[in-house]
């Protein structure tokens, strides 16, 4: 599939007629929906983003990316996602490689929990489905750190399945066009003007569209995700357990061995603090003890 390829009209088929009939039913109209699509799409075309992992329909490529940008900005996974799938190709080469490694690549990423997610799932893709990702968004919110968010995009991005979802982008747009001056918006009322306003033939590129017209939104006005009920400040992050877990996570990915102590002389942190860090990253199954030096799984 071409990245710039226009969206070209179906034609109506019994079911697209009962899903017109649908919207009636929700309060918008086929009239409604086409010029909605006719707007997103007419963005797209001319402001589009031109994304590594939109240049290929391959479920790993596109897997990785979407745990990447789970919590992180476009900006920052594009150059990781481009060495990272050049170091790790395929489910195989993540599943044997060593935890150091997929930590030393995840730097900056942050949400470190991800890395060791997506080599379990690896491991997972390689002995239970013979190397070969899922469809199915049930299948897949069974794998670590997939949601059915995530599970979703994988779905409809990998495999074209015209599946529901909502992302921070997508959100934004259906509060801006839908919910004039109202606050408190839940996804649960957004999520069924999704459906209403998919474009089943194309779920793929329409996904996109909608991403990009967010960005779009997101650049020009307010931020329109302050008037959902779900809506939450990222806490700071200078000073936080993310912080401490990321600085000795990033210090056991370039060395063998490190102590407790050996972590106090190089940080400004109290030993408590590493102390009990330690023993959370212990029990979530990224480092193991051997003595009284600890090292990654």
């Amino acid at each position: 599939m071409k990245r710039d390829a226009q969206h070209t009209p179906q034609k109506r088929t019994k079911g697209s007629q009962k899903a017109e009939r649908v919207t009636e039913k929700k309060g918008v109209t086929p009239a409604e929906v086409r010029e909605f699509q006719g707007m997103i799409y007419r963005h797209y075309r001319e402001h589009g983003r031109k994304l590594p992992w939109r240049m290929t329909q391959n479920p790993y490529r596109i897997l990785v990316s979407e745990i990447m940008l789970q919590q992180t900005p476009v900006q920052r996974v594009t150059g990781k996602y481009e060495r990272f799938i050049k170091i790790f190709p395929d489910f195989s080469s993540l599943a044997r490689a060593p935890l150091r490694m997929v930590l030393r690549e995840w730097q900056g990423l942050g949400y470190n929990r991800r890395a060791i997610a997506i080599k379990q799932i690896a491991r997972r893709v390689m002995e239970e489905f013979h190397g070969n990702l899922p469809p199915s968004v049930e299948i897949l919110m069974t794998f670590p750190g997939i949601g059915r968010a995530t599970a979703s995009a994988v779905s409809a991005f990998a495999f074209c399945i015209p599946t529901v979802f909502i992302e921070t982008n997508i959100r934004r747009v259906f509060i801006h066009r839908f919910f004039h001056d109202r606050t408190d918006i839940r996804d649960a009322e957004i999520l069924p003007l999704v459906e209403e306003t998919l474009d089943t033939s194309n779920p793929r590129e329409w996904y996109y569209a909608l991403m990009d017209y967010g960005v779009m939104l997101k650049q020009r006005y307010e931020n329109f995700n302050r008037r959902s009920a779900h809506y939450q400040r990222q806490p700071p992050f200078q000073g936080s357990n993310r912080q401490i877990r990321g600085m000795i996570l990033k210090t056991l990915s370039r060395e063998l061995y490190v102590s407790e102590r050996e972590i106090a002389q190089k940080f400004p942190i109290t030993p408590e603090k590493i102390k009990n860090t330690l023993i959370q990253l212990e029990k979530e199954g990224f480092v193991k003890k051997r003595r009284k030096r600890f090292t990654l799984m």
